[in-house]
């Protein structure tokens, strides 16, 4: 008597080839022994068990960006070299103090034009799907 036929839905049509080393070929043949399973059942079984996630990466190349990043560059040069004078032993002065009060307020500034560029790029999560 012969095998019963599976259903449709059940047949395996697509193949996968899949490259391993030694090192992972062989950790992946003593888990499917360890389990009782063939390697292919084994390796589908993980596969469908642990799916990958998936990562988008959303890249805006913009002359308004480039600028910002190398203001907030100076700006961060400029607070490095504010804190390296206080931490070896500079004394405060008034310059210093209008100096740091500079920067922060540069970067105040910077953090508002860049929100309004983010609010340019705020889209739907659909498109991403």
């Amino acid at each position: 008597m012969a095998r019963p036929q599976k259903q449709k839905e059940e047949t395996r049509t697509h193949c996968i080839m899949l490259r391993l080393n030694d090192l992972e070929y062989d950790y992946i043949s003593e888990q499917a022994k360890k389990n009782h399973y063939p390697i292919a059942v084994y390796a589908r079984t993980r596969m469908m068990e642990h799916p990958v996630p998936v990562k988008y990466e959303i890249i805006a190349d913009l002359e308004e960006l480039k600028i910002l990043t190398a203001e907030f560059g100076r700006i961060g040069n400029n607070l490095n070299q504010i804190a390296k004078y206080f931490n070896t032993g500079g004394s405060r002065s008034l310059a210093m103090e209008d100096e740091i009060h500079e920067c922060i307020s540069q970067l105040f500034i910077l953090r508002k034009q860049v929100l309004r560029l983010a609010g340019d790029f705020h889209g739907s999560n659909k498109t991403h799907c």
